[in-house]
């Protein structure tokens, strides 16, 4: 495949440069590079925009088609290492961040606590699990980070997060939960 002057440019500095290269910088350049228009197939296409997200996780790219004169845009994101979460019955099931989500906003619902302070919670519960030692986290882990974040910006959703997590069987789990929340 040829390159462009460009790209062949860009790629000449990078493979003579003595700085190093966020990782997404370099990834750009083998995707730019690969990239073709979803209009016509023109794989001479350039980079428009950049911007990257507020997590700094997902970068996205707004670029046109040199060909047809088209614009689109292209999100590009690390692929991440697939989590295992071990269940208490022993069973292993892929970790579900949106699982994870759904189960926050269930707690939360009718408190103070906001979708941001939501997503913020599993983000970082996320970035945490992935940069541990093992792929393989028990769901216990996982509840007891949950909790403790709660626990920090409201009370009631971690008492609701606590009572499924925690299999409160009766009244007096609860009760035990809530004075332990007290003091």
């Amino acid at each position: 495949m040829v390159l462009s002057t460009r790209r062949r440019d860009i790629k000449y500095q990078i493979l003579n440069s003595k700085n190093t290269y966020k990782i997404f910088d370099i990834c750009f350049l083998i995707f730019d590079i690969f990239m073709k228009c979803p209009y016509c197939g023109s794989k001479d296409t350039e980079v428009v925009e950049t911007r990257d997200s507020e997590d700094l996780e997902t970068i996205r790219r707004r670029r046109s088609c040199l060909s047809c004169q088209k614009r689109f845009t292209t999100y590009e994101r690390v692929e991440n290492i697939h989590l295992v979460v071990i269940k208490k019955d022993g069973r292993r099931e892929q970790f579900n961040r949106d699982k994870l989500k759904s189960g926050i906003i269930r707690s939360s619902e009718k408190t103070k606590v906001s979708m941001d302070a939501i997503e913020k919670i599993v983000t970082d519960i996320e970035r945490e699990l992935r940069g541990a030692d093992s792929i393989e986290i028990e769901s216990k882990r996982i509840g007891q980070m949950v909790a403790v974040q709660l626990k920090k910006i409201d009370k009631v959703a971690y008492i609701r997060f606590s009572s499924v997590f925690k299999r409160f069987v009766d009244v007096e789990d609860f009760e035990k939960e809530v004075k332990r929340l007290i003091k």
